[in-house]
């Protein structure tokens, strides 16, 4: 699902309060880090994952992994801290604009 710009805008307005719900650490995305975030698009559908790698390189090497790996949509990314968003079929949380 592609985002538009108004969408897109929207929803870094409702994860500008959010605490990043996955800290991925030095150890980087492992499976069970991938599965926790897979959980929390599922229950949360918008969330923040806290990235802590040293170089910027690696950061988007893992933004690029979660982003193929659970179908979600790169929302934001400030520094260490992006901002994901999956919308959930089931039950729909977020209603965005068109």
């Amino acid at each position: 699902m592609a985002l538009n710009p108004d969408q897109i805008r929207f929803l870094r307005g409702q994860a500008h309060h959010l605490k990043p719900v996955v800290i991925v650490g030095q150890q980087g995305l492992s499976e069970n880090v991938v599965a926790e975030i897979e959980g929390a698009l599922d229950a949360h559908e918008l969330i923040k994952v806290r990235l802590n790698a040293e170089d910027r390189e690696a950061r988007q090497e893992m933004i690029e992994r979660i982003t193929s790996g659970s179908a979600a949509e790169l929302v934001q990314k400030i520094g260490h801290v992006a901002v994901f968003f999956r919308r959930n079929e089931d039950k729909p949380r977020l209603a965005l604009p068109a």
